[in-house]
């Protein structure tokens, strides 16, 4: 499985389980490993000493400690083994994320014949509780459909339907990381078993408008995705789209007022609005936006206030709309505004 822990931990009843060896079986890459060994904590700063990166507690409750690589995405987790091996795999979520690979003798060891499942393409349950239990695997169930392709056995999905209710109970955190990782297809499952409705989305026609995680966040919890611990950057795309307006037509007027709005999502919220043919054209008008402005708002000789900006908006406007070209043209402009805001 891994070098470094053979060299490491040789003399120790130590296994490599979960996802890293359904991840080699699969041929996948293997970035995290998990370490089930009698003593997680001193085992996390010795590889940490001898291979570099920082070791932190993942979980206190457990006693499971974490090395995060220096410069790097992998993750090594040592988790205790407790009562045996026997009994770490009986509490994983699914049969071939059950499967231990013992790291001294490289032996595979697999109580529940994960391995013929992953051959088989199937999701299946490692025992009745596995829901209750912990319900982000509820959403875990549909996502390793989604991502391998695979499809839940008919107990599997039994016990997942009887269970949906609880699909709202997980931090809010971990739900939105299992979200972003669905594809369209793997929406339309969350909702044929009964999972969307009770975390507040809904299906959306422009689902498959935009091969983009954020896109189809938007599209299907609407201004329910507040409800989930978004970033503000997430806040501010979602904010964007949900302005967006169908431009009038594509005119340069039309599509400034329309990138004025949305930007820099211009382009995803013309997917949004259904106008993705007007898609050249926002991107035809960013190659073609001016550097630096005719004026700045100390140059138009008013007092400063909101009608300063308002004034900059109209000038950008006409530029953009190829009313005006000088700087003489823009401080006239102004005037004749400034006198219009007077009135």
């Amino acid at each position: 499985m891994d070098e470094r822990l053979r060299q490491l931990f040789s003399d120790d009843d130590a296994w490599v389980v979960g996802g890293a060896v359904r991840d080699e079986l699969l041929g996948r890459p293997v970035l995290d490993l998990d370490v089930a060994c009698s003593e997680p904590r001193p085992a996390a700063h010795r590889f940490a000493d001898r291979f570099g990166g920082a070791v932190f507690p993942l979980s206190e409750r457990h006693g499971a400690w974490r090395v995060v690589q220096d410069g790097s995405a992998e993750t090594v987790d040592f988790t205790p083994i407790g009562e045996g091996i026997d009994a770490d795999l009986a509490t994983r979520d699914f049969t071939f994320n059950a499967i231990a690979e013992h790291v001294a003798t490289g032996d595979t060891y697999d109580p529940y014949d994960g391995r013929d499942d992953l051959r088989a393409g199937v999701v299946r349950a490692v025992s009745d509780e596995v829901f209750v239990d912990d319900p982000l695997r509820l959403l875990r169930a549909v996502r390793f459909e989604d991502e391998l392709g695979f499809r839940m056995d008919d107990r599997t999905e039994a016990l997942l339907r009887a269970s949906s209710g609880l699909v709202s109970q997980p931090a809010g955190e971990r739900v939105l990381a299992e979200l972003g990782r669905l594809s369209a297809d793997g929406y339309r499952r969350l909702d044929e078993v009964g999972l969307l409705e009770p975390l507040g989305g809904s299906l959306d026609p422009r689902l498959d408008a935009l091969d983009d995680s954020g896109f189809r966040l938007v599209v299907v919890f609407g201004v329910g995705l507040r409800r989930l611990p978004i970033s503000n950057d997430m806040k501010r795309y979602a904010a964007a789209l949900s302005r967006a307006r169908m431009p009038d037509d594509s005119s340069p007027r039309s599509i400034h007022r329309f990138r004025r709005a949305t930007e820099p999502w211009a382009t995803d919220a013309l997917v949004y609005v259904g106008a993705s043919e007007l898609v050249d054209a926002v991107e035809a008008a960013r190659r073609s936006a001016p550097t630096e402005p005719l004026v700045r708002g100390d140059e138009l000789g008013i007092e400063p206030g909101p009608a300063v900006g308002r004034i900059l908006e109209a000038i950008d406007e006409e530029r953009a709309a190829g009313t005006i070209s000088t700087r003489e043209q823009a401080l006239e402009l102004a005037r004749t505004l400034a006198v219009e805001e007077g009135s």
